[in-house]
């Protein structure tokens, strides 16, 4: 994750790093803004339910491992790095074999299939949420989930300025993760016209996923953001979301008000219900959602301060602070015992 490269590199200047993702994935994007250099596996989707897929996919795992090991023969990693998903497991298990330590960040509420398969191998486990750290057969350290340091340095005036805001407006973010949310983006461009009335709306479709829609004023739809990211999330005065922990991650530490719609049938779901539960977000089904219900709820909460307030403040006390400093300084430790590359 970048953010903890970055607190890494703050820790240890003498550090290099090598950002290791999919050819497909946005992360790639977001590593090159950020100065990383990457590199380009394969990698086939672990699933737990019956696909057809599931006859490719595991060839493309190996051909992963296979390209990783051949990354970590050049790079010689001390120690590896990864936060769950199935991109992580090629390079992860290729580090391993080439004698690195590793270390695995699990961000959602329930563990997925890549960190179960990955933590035989951890030397070190860290979670987001404290109800997480019972999901492993290992001792797992709760730090929050990390967040960029750019993030909360963002402008608000920045993003007013650059994307033409009217200054007499609330702001409202919408965004589906990087990898976007088709269906929310289809129930958002058929509330755009409702929501303009009331407040500026800035749509982050996601890569490939806009939305054929007629110009409405104060209605933007941008298929992506990088460096522009932090300012347009300070400007926001109520965050749309899906469920991905960097998402709600960067929602708590800013302490934004957000309306998040968590993928169906998916991890997502969980981490939707920790927030609500704790009373740090309204949580809409996306089944249940419509147009109408959406402006309804982003009307009353741009109406309604107080309740604004708190849910910001619960959602900024729901992880702990300074997760990337602690995961950084946790693989600073593990490179100190890891026998010369």
């Amino acid at each position: 994750m970048i953010a903890v490269a970055e607190a890494m590199a703050r820790t240890d200047p003498t550090a290099a790093f090598l950002y290791v993702g999919t050819r497909e994935g946005p992360e790639r994007a977001l590593a090159e803004a950020s100065g990383l250099p990457y590199a380009r596996v394969a990698a086939g989707r672990l699933r737990r339910y019956p696909s057809w897929r599931n006859l490719v996919d595991p060839v493309l795992v190996v051909v992963g491992i296979a390209q990783a090991l051949a990354i970590v023969r050049r790079f010689r990693p001390d120690v590896a790095f990864g936060a769950g998903g199935f991109a992580t497991v090629p390079p992860l298990l290729a580090a391993r074999l080439a004698g690195a330590r590793i270390a695995i960040h699990q961000q959602d509420a329930v563990p997925g299939l890549a960190n179960r398969i990955l933590t035989r191998f951890a030397s070190s486990i860290t979670v987001a949420f404290e109800g997480s750290a019972g999901s492993f057969s290992r001792p797992a350290s709760v730090v929050g989930n990390p967040v960029r340091a750019a993030v909360l340095r963002g402008d608000p005036a920045l993003a007013r300025a650059r994307f033409g805001l009217n200054a007499e407006k609330p702001v409202v973010l919408v965004t589906g993760g990087g990898t976007g949310a088709l269906a929310l983006n289809h129930i958002v461009a058929a509330a755009a016209p409702g929501l303009a009335e009331t407040c500026e709306t800035i749509h982050l479709t996601g890569m490939g996923k806009t939305v054929p829609i007629l110009s409405i004023a104060g209605y933007r739809q941008i298929e992506f953001l990088t460096t522009e990211m932090p300012h347009v999330l300070a400007a926001a005065d109520v965050v749309i979301t899906r469920a991905g922990m960097s998402s709600l991650a960067e929602v708590g530490a800013l302490a934004k008000p957000a309306i998040i719609v968590p993928m169906p049938r998916s991890h997502q779901e969980a981490n939707a219900e920790v927030f609500s539960k704790k009373g740090a977000a309204i949580v809409r089904r996306e089944e249940d959602l419509t147009a109408e219900g959406l402006v309804g709820d982003v009307r009353g909460l741009l109406e309604d301060t107080a309740r604004r307030e708190a849910l910001g403040q619960a959602a900024g006390r729901l992880l702990p602070p300074r997760a990337a400093e602690a995961v950084a300084e946790g693989l600073v430790t593990l490179a100190a015992t890891a026998s010369p590359g």
